[in-house]
């Protein structure tokens, strides 16, 4: 009995993933149930326009965090800054401070919309309240372009690299490795079907999500594609990374859910990236899903133009440059002994002066 105690010990001591799963991950749940579990937003950023933009700002609660004012500013300037998300509340006045006020909120924002309109309810008529871009306040709205990158990230990163695995214990990688093509040849060869079957997926989801769930797709599709392919581009990478470290199916699956849990906590998918902690928060800020959340959402409800959209663009340009070329340079280097290996014996052959091999 204690020897095979023992030894199951050593076999963990041995295995960095499991022990990774045994303590890393409920210290990361710990973290992240305790300090991003919170579906409150404490603050909204405000816009104040109109001709009692100023005496209204300094009347709002202090919940409203006021970044901007404009006397001059008109209803169809405060919902270009909402679809631009540059805030998430506009305050349009009347002619004097005493008239009605209208409150625009931005409904793709979903978890800030409904801590606003809570809030804005208790003013009574002081302030007429407006939804726009998911007027119903409706989850599945917010949820489904959402989903979508999370599917696209279950494809990319999971499946790539289970499949590119299954490929080393099968023992066909390095056959593929010495054959007369280039190593990123063999790469992009095993990564193009994920990267269409994802493309197909990312299609069907998004049109049984309109169909189904009655989610509006205001934007342009090109925009859209394009956030989807550097997205994907992005945990095809991260697939390809995880397979260059793991030597058998279950180390895959292991190492890719450890990659996968953050992204569906931490996005902001689930909870609002606004309540979590200034630290959590900014681990969100590193995750490729996030920034896809920001466009699929920003494309679908808000109709936002690709001039608003810049940002997550280029992070998730960066990041498929960056991740692809890591995993892709050390797929290469892991390949790099086999290839060789394999020419050692062709390498090996001398000629004999008389014309005969010396074999």
């Amino acid at each position: 009995m204690r020897a095979m105690i023992l030894k199951e010990f050593r076999e963990l001591r041995r295995d960095p993933r499991t022990l990774a799963m045994l303590i890393a991950l409920p210290l990361l749940l710990l973290v992240i149930f305790g300090y991003a579990a919170n579906f409150y937003v404490s603050s909204v950023e405000t816009a104040v326009m109109g001709p009692s933009a100023q005496q209204v700002s300094t009347s709002l609660p202090p919940f409203f965090e006021v970044t901007q004012t404009d006397v001059d500013g008109s209803t169809a300037q405060a919902t270009d800054l909402l679809r631009e998300n540059k805030v998430d509340v506009v305050v349009v006045t009347g002619s004097t401070p005493a008239e009605q006020s209208t409150a625009l909120v931005d409904g793709s924002n979903l978890f800030a919309a409904q801590s606003t309109v809570s809030i804005l309810n208790k003013l009574g008529d002081r302030v007429r309240t407006e939804v726009l871009f998911n007027p119903d306040l409706k989850t599945s709205w917010v949820m489904v372009p959402a989903i979508i990158g999370l599917i696209l990230t279950f494809i990319g990163t999971i499946v790539t690299s289970i499949g590119l695995v299954r490929e080393r214990e099968a023992g066909t990688l390095e056959q593929l490795a010495v054959m007369p093509i280039r190593p990123s040849q063999v790469i992009l060869g095993k990564i193009v079907p994920y990267f269409l079957l994802a493309a197909l997926d990312m299609t069907v989801v998004t049109v049984l999500g309109m169909v189904l769930f009655g989610v509006p797709f205001n934007g342009n599709v090109l925009v859209f594609a394009l956030g989807a392919a550097l997205f994907l581009f992005v945990v095809l990478g991260l697939g390809v990374l995880i397979s260059t470290i793991s030597q058998t199916t279950g180390q895959a699956i292991q190492t890719a859910f450890l990659f996968l849990m953050p992204q569906i906590l931490l996005s902001g998918m689930i909870f609002p990236l606004d309540a979590m902690a200034a630290g959590v928060r900014w681990i969100g800020y590193l995750l490729p899903l996030t920034y896809f959340t920001m466009i699929s959402q920003g494309v679908m409800l808000r109709d936002a133009p690709i001039s608003s959209l810049w940002l997550p663009l280029v992070v998730l340009a960066v990041m498929a440059i960056v991740v692809f070329t890591g995993s892709t340079l050390r797929f290469r280097r892991d390949l790099a002994p086999d290839v060789s290996k394999a020419s050692k014996p062709e390498a090996s052959k001398s000629v004999d002066p008389t014309g005969a091999d010396a074999s």
